[in-house]
């Protein structure tokens, strides 16, 4: 067997009983092959150990020791890593003018910096990625392992357009990217960023249309509006209401036509764009399974059929500071209103980002301890869980800190009330119920 050259995982975790356990690996051990293939992340420890026999290289205190192990091909070796890649999260080489990423303030925690165009968190966690960066080992590594499906930033299809918009000329071929990985049975859910006066109207549909000529391997498409902070510096603007009207009725137009064509919507508004047009949230139906719901497609159709399930909301639980961003705060109002409960939406203002940011999910610890400065005693103040979870696999600190670097405890006490995150109403009352805090 060949000498490692890879770095390999550190093991964080031995799972009780498994088959690591069994072999007596440890937290500090580093795998380094896995059938004598180096590993470079979780993926090749799965692919590669999915045999009847599993020979691991692992290296203990400088010193590297062969392990074999028989198993069933589908049963996990039972190990936990410090970081999911171990050769590190491939970077962006993008300067996309309206890139999030670019816009964070100074000051916040590194990993809020890096801009990942990483394949392995694509297909591990749903993140979008180019294709821009592609290497040929990356097209053999998809050949042997099908990471399917995967999540891709389109924007636009048109090849000068987007190479413009991506300040980057490999941008260009995302149409031959796109059958390139249809040829290697690789799906894929695509999003469309929509900078208004540059890739709606005219390209928009274009784009829709070389997208759709892809289908079935490109499985859904996302249309979302440009996120752009107090920092942005460059000519981008948010979208209107009246614009997000229009891209409301152009997508639901195609989702229409996919629909009678293929059964499937295909073509998906984002809630923000619902809720900006002052639109009515489509039906559970036509979400086809929430194909993008981590893109923000779905989640306010997912927050009114949850509420269904509340009954009586008002006999036991009361004093309930709901705190939300502003874009969904009007909706959650109807909703409480409609429960008959004795609570109280909070709207915050993004001062951290700018007013133009107005979802839920960048909500700043600062920002709500301004929002609640005045907040009864007695209340209990009720979170949503977005402002804890980044994308990435969800690392933010163990999802249990603020952008702005605060800790869930660190935020009960300067608030001192108690807090209960959730993304559900059903999920607030269920909570409360079993545990009552004071007020309630």
């Amino acid at each position: 067997m060949r000498r490692p050259t890879e770095t390999g995982g550190v093991i964080v975790r031995i799972e009780p009983g498994s088959l690591a356990d069994e072999l007596d690996l440890r937290p500090g051990d580093i795998l380094l092959q896995v059938n004598d293939r180096p590993v470079r992340d979780v993926l090749d420890v799965q692919f590669y150990a999915a045999e009847d026999t599993a020979t691991l290289l692992v290296r203990r205190d400088d010193e590297d020791t062969y392990y074999e192990v028989d198993k069933e091909p589908d049963e996990p070796l039972g190990l936990e890593f410090t970081e999911p890649v171990f050769d590190g999260v491939r970077r962006c080489a993008n300067a996309c003018s309206f890139c999030f990423v670019d816009q964070m303030p100074p000051g916040l925690r590194p990993s809020l910096y890096v801009k990942d165009d990483d394949l392995r968190y694509s297909f591990l966690y749903g993140n979008f990625l180019t294709l821009t960066n592609f290497t040929p080992g990356d097209w053999d590594r998809l050949a042997e392992q099908r990471l399917s499906p995967l999540y891709v930033s389109v924007h636009t299809t048109d090849p000068e357009q987007r190479a413009g918009l991506f300040r980057n000329p490999r941008a260009a071929a995302i149409m031959d990217d796109l059958r390139r990985l249809g040829n290697l049975g690789i799906q894929v859910h695509a999003q469309i960023v929509i900078s208004p006066g540059v890739n709606d109207g005219p390209y928009l549909d274009r784009t829709l249309d070389d997208l759709a000529a892809l289908y079935p391997t490109v499985q859904s498409v996302a249309v979302v509006p440009v996120g752009l902070t107090r920092y942005h510096q460059g000519d981008a603007r948010p979208v209107t209401p009246a614009e997000a009207r229009s891209l409301v009725r152009t997508i639901e137009r195609w989702h229409r036509r996919c629909r009678a064509e293929w059964g499937v919507g295909w073509a998906y508004a984002s809630d923000e764009l619902y809720l900006l047009a002052g639109r009515r949230i489509p039906a559970r139906r036509r979400y086809d399974g929430f194909p993008q719901l981590e893109n923000g497609v779905g989640l306010t159709r997912l927050l009114l059929d949850d509420a269904k399930q509340i009954l009586n909301p008002q006999s036991k639980i009361s004093n309930l500071q709901l705190v939300c961003g502003t874009l969904v705060a009007p909706t959650l109002q109807r909703l409480v209103d409609k429960l008959g409960a004795p609570w109280t939406v909070v709207p915050v203002v993004n001062r951290f980002f700018g007013s133009t940011v107005t979802v839920s999910g960048l909500l700043t610890a600062a920002d709500v301890l301004d929002a609640l400065a005045d907040v009864p005693p007695g209340a209990v103040v009720v979170l949503p869980r977005a402002m804890f979870a980044v994308r990435n696999g969800g690392r933010n600190g163990g999802g249990e800190r603020t952008l702005d670097d605060v800790t869930l405890a660190d935020l009960e006490v300067r608030l001192g009330r108690p807090i209960v995150v959730a993304e559900t109403l059903s999920q607030v009352v269920r909570s409360l119920s079993a545990e009552p805090h004071p007020g309630c």
